[in-house]
């Protein structure tokens, strides 16, 4: 199957064309995202057509938020002018989105079944971006994922370690709860995806992926501080739990993910299995 990757230069997207090339199932087309800042839906037609792809992976969004980069109403547009080009052409449009959508408020697993709720900016961006992809193009797969972490690009652990390693110090809340996924385990996710779909299996809607095990920024940095003290020393004050006001109540953003098992028959992993490997290859490439 010949694949249209979009934001091969986010830490999901480094890590899925990697690991595509490696198993040779699929013909990759690559775009990194400076590559998709079309002006015009004509523009983005263009790029889509002369992909000759049959399935478009778009990556772009979801880096953006998970690394707090601002997500521009124009990102939105540019969704609908794929997902036009997909349906125009019956290509499938299989959108990377975020639990972020969600508020945190449920104190069980968000499903796919439960709207997005997230009142805050970023939260209706995306809940934006995923309804101009379900309403523009018939098939389509939207693929919700917890915080992406890599060794590289803007996300969890280049933001944490950073300032860790210049001296300062992180006083992280240990309120929210997710569930974050390590970029090569999100790229072994999307594979499988794009397996099946290569055997004809059409299951268009929304699913949910995240880590067997679940985690607050505080609870993630003190895993990667276990981790990274094996290259560097840091002071015992580097990581510091924020003092939250009393009565607060805790977020929760896990996502329950039986029906991608049930589809896809994909199992979830644990994120600290990843850690370990991820800062190693941190510090290779410093």
């Amino acid at each position: 199957m010949r694949v249209l990757l979009l934001g091969t230069d986010t830490p999901l997207g480094q890590a899925l064309t990697e690991y595509l090339e490696r198993l040779g199932r699929h013909d990759v087309v690559a775009m990194s995202r400076s590559a998709c800042r079309w002006k015009s839906e004509r523009q983005a037609k263009k790029a889509v057509t002369r992909a000759k792809c049959e399935l478009v992976v778009d990556m772009r969004i979801e880096a953006a938020g998970d690394g707090g980069d601002p997500i521009q109403e124009l990102d939105i547009k540019r969704c609908h002018w794929v997902a036009k080009a997909c349906q125009r052409s019956s290509i499938t449009y299989l959108y990377i989105s975020s639990s972020r959508v969600f508020s945190g408020q449920l104190e069980r697993p968000y499903s796919e079944d439960d709207p997005p709720d997230n009142d805050e900016t970023v939260g209706q961006l995306l809940a934006e971006a995923e309804r101009q992809v379900s309403e523009g193009c018939e098939r389509h797969l939207i693929l919700r994922l917890g915080p992406v972490f890599s060794y590289e690009g803007t996300n969890l652990i280049t933001q944490m370690l950073g300032p860790m390693l210049e001296g300062g110090s992180l006083v992280l809340d240990n309120n929210l709860r997710g569930c974050p996924v390590a970029a090569a385990d999100g790229a072994r996710v999307v594979s499988a995806v794009l397996d099946q779909l290569g055997t004809g299996v059409e299951p268009w809607g929304i699913f949910h992926y995240g880590s067997s095990d679940t985690a607050t920024y505080y609870e993630f940095a003190e895993a990667l501080l276990a981790s990274a003290s094996q290259f560097s020393e840091f002071s015992s004050s580097v990581v510091q739990l924020e003092q939250e006001p009393e009565g607060l109540a805790p977020l929760n953003r896990m996502l329950e993910c039986d029906k991608i098992r049930n589809t896809f028959a994909i199992k979830q992993v644990p994120w600290r299995n990843a850690m370990a490997d991820i800062v190693k290859q941190y510090y290779a490439r410093q």
